[in-house]
């Protein structure tokens, strides 16, 4: 009984977040029939520690499908569409020794579960450091290149371009237009989105660039960026659905490049 409603539900992509931020996914479409949407459930929660303390940023997830929620500050969790049937749940959070439990969704009705969860002492190894740690900002590089969102280039990288002009090493990023503008007397270099034109005055679409976290007038010469020498880093965002969220706002629809110099620049 058991494994046939965990084939069950994984067959729907069900989604479910914080009670700070609840939300509801769809159906699939050969499944949204009224009769099944009537008897969908929720299941309201929350976990606490042995002192009944809410505990925050515990996961719950349900084994045999993809749901896997988070505790808010409130300790409580919400997992909404939910097909009657049982489940095999399991509660985790670092530091504590996980729960789990089997149980029964009624159709078309709210389940109410409460967890709690038992502390643990967890003896960690000694920690040796071999080299100079990162800087807080190249930690946070390293972490989204590492996510494999966006184009990344590296000290090596950019010291294998052998380039004397940071505008020759946006050249090698394939999301990136380099485009000359001679509307003034010198010609200036600008980073457009392949989407876009070929001039900035025209029309065209503009990435926003930064320089170390700090957002640099668009449209932006290139050639005024550090020298390829001075640079830890770059990382390019094509489109504002890959932007990472500290970057991300207003006139940002055309992409971002971040720049970073060298710690000791």
């Amino acid at each position: 009984m058991l494994s046939r409603h965990l084939l069950a539900a994984a067959a729907i992509a069900v989604s479910a977040q914080l009670v700070s931020a609840q939300g509801t996914p769809n159906l699939p479409r050969a499944r949204s029939d009224s009769s099944l949407l009537n008897r969908l459930a929720v299941i309201d929660g929350a976990v606490s520690d042995t002192n009944l303390n809410p505990l925050q940023a515990a996961f719950v997830s349900i084994v045999g499908t993809k749901i896997r929620v988070g505790t808010g500050p409130n300790g409580k969790f919400r997992i909404t569409k939910i097909p009657p049937g049982q489940y095999l749940v399991i509660v985790k959070r670092v530091g504590y020794r996980p729960a789990s439990a089997v149980i029964e969704v009624p159709p078309a009705d709210t389940l109410r579960l409460a967890y709690t969860l038992e502390q643990v002492s967890v003896a960690l190894d000694p920690v040796v450091i071999a080299e100079k740690p990162l800087s807080v900002r190249m930690g946070e590089f390293y972490a989204r290149r590492r996510a494999g969102v966006g184009q990344f280039m590296t000290t090596e990288q950019i010291n294998q371009v052998n380039a004397v002009y940071t505008t020759d090493v946006m050249r090698r990023f394939t999301s990136v237009n380099v485009s000359p503008s001679r509307t003034t007397s010198l010609t200036q270099f600008f980073a457009l989105s392949h989407r876009g034109g070929e001039n900035p005055n025209l029309g065209a679409c503009p990435m926003q660039v930064y320089v170390d976290e700090v957002p640099m007038p668009t449209p932006f010469n290139l050639d005024l960026l550090p020298s390829p020498r001075d640079l830890a880093g770059i990382e390019v965002y094509s489109g504002s659905a890959t932007i990472p969220p500290k970057f991300s706002g207003f006139n940002r629809s055309c992409g971002v490049i971040l720049v970073w110099t060298k710690d000791n620049s």
